[in-house]
């Protein structure tokens, strides 16, 4: 049984409602109309619900008129009303009501507050809005968990039938890492103890798809063996990655040929319990991640699942624009999966 059919399963036995801001997409709308066939998820599409109509007029949507249609343009006053004093109140001053109830005739907004005020479990975007459009209003509503001190998220990849899985972060959210300061230069959050919650909440998104996280906190040096760049930030957050979450098996600073090949691993760092067996990679700089997880995709062969948000209150994913009918499927079920 694949990932996702255990997925599905825990779902039907245990039913949360999803919502998609792009509810006229036909990508969106294949994705939701299996969805409820297969009975795993409560739908709400988004949208000028002319346009789903004229949209779905075609026997492969044969279940889509179970889903829940809104257009917030025509959503209750009373309803939109709550929405627009809760959104204000949220953003402390920061728009006024007039400039609230603008922002919500946007769907990625309207569905984010849906999430927000519980009408919604979960949300999945981004298959027409760009990744800074979906995430800009979950940071701004949703807000991060009180235990996080930022969003990031994984790519979860897999071949062979699922037989091998990988865990790669961050490849989507954060561009680097750098200290936090307050108003007097104190440090407040340090970059090290950024790359180290990233580390373990990757760690925590590989459970979810059946990995037992082997960590590697990646550089282009293998314990001392570099210096300059990324090399001190990926020793550092090692060990603050260790002292967070010591259950874990998590080592660095690794190279990559360290982290995967036991025999570089037994010439380079022979005492590791993570060298030349990891599974979840953490790198320390969005370009080598992002290029990273497509090189494996486009050359490796991974089918590339994500990418999968952390650190919020409640689960909001991301599209790629780029995604098939399948992917928003799978990706819907991971969503929901994660509001368990």
């Amino acid at each position: 049984m694949s990932i996702f059919d255990e997925l599905k399963e825990q779902l039907q036995a245990n039913h949360k409602t999803i919502v998609f801001p792009e509810g006229d997409d036909p990508r969106i709308l294949y994705a939701a109309n299996r969805l409820l066939k297969e009975k795993a998820l409560n739908v709400i599409l988004l949208g000028d619900t002319m346009k789903v109509f004229l949209a779905t007029r075609d026997d492969q949507y044969d279940c889509i008129n179970e889903a829940e249609f809104i257009d917030p343009k025509t959503y209750p006053k009373e309803d939109m009303d709550a929405m627009a004093a809760r959104m204000v109140e949220l953003r402390k001053g920061k728009l006024t009501e007039e400039e609230a109830r603008e922002a919500l005739m946007q769907t990625n907004y309207f569905g984010t507050m849906l999430v927000q005020m519980g009408k919604a479990d979960c949300l999945l975007g981004g298959a027409t809005y760009s990744t800074a459009d979906t995430v800009r209003p979950a940071l701004q509503l949703i807000k991060t968990k009180p235990s996080a001190h930022l969003v990031s998220s994984t790519f979860i990849l897999m071949r062979n039938d699922e037989k091998e899985k990988l865990a790669f972060a961050d490849c989507a959210i954060n561009i680097d890492y750098k200290d936090r300061v307050d108003k007097d230069g104190n440090v407040t959050l340090s970059a090290a103890q950024q790359l180290a919650e990233v580390a373990v909440e990757s760690a925590k998104t590989a459970k979810i798809f059946g990995i037992d996280p082997k960590v590697a906190i990646l550089s282009f040096s293998t314990k001392g063996s570099g210096k300059g760049g990324t090399v001190q930030l990926s020793h550092d957050a090692t060990i603050e990655a260790q002292k967070m979450a010591p259950e874990l098996d998590i080592d660095g600073e690794l190279q990559f040929d360290a982290a995967v090949s036991p025999v570089v691993a037994q010439t380079k760092c022979p005492d590791s319990k993570v060298a030349g067996q990891a599974n979840t990679f953490i790198f320390p700089l969005i370009e080598a991640a992002n290029m990273g997880y497509k090189i494996a995709s486009r050359l490796g062969g991974f089918e590339a699942i994500g990418p999968v948000m952390q650190g919020l209150n409640a689960p909001i994913n991301d599209l790629s624009r780029g995604c098939t009918a399948d992917e928003v499927y799978k990706m819907a079920l991971v969503t929901a999966a994660l509001s368990e």
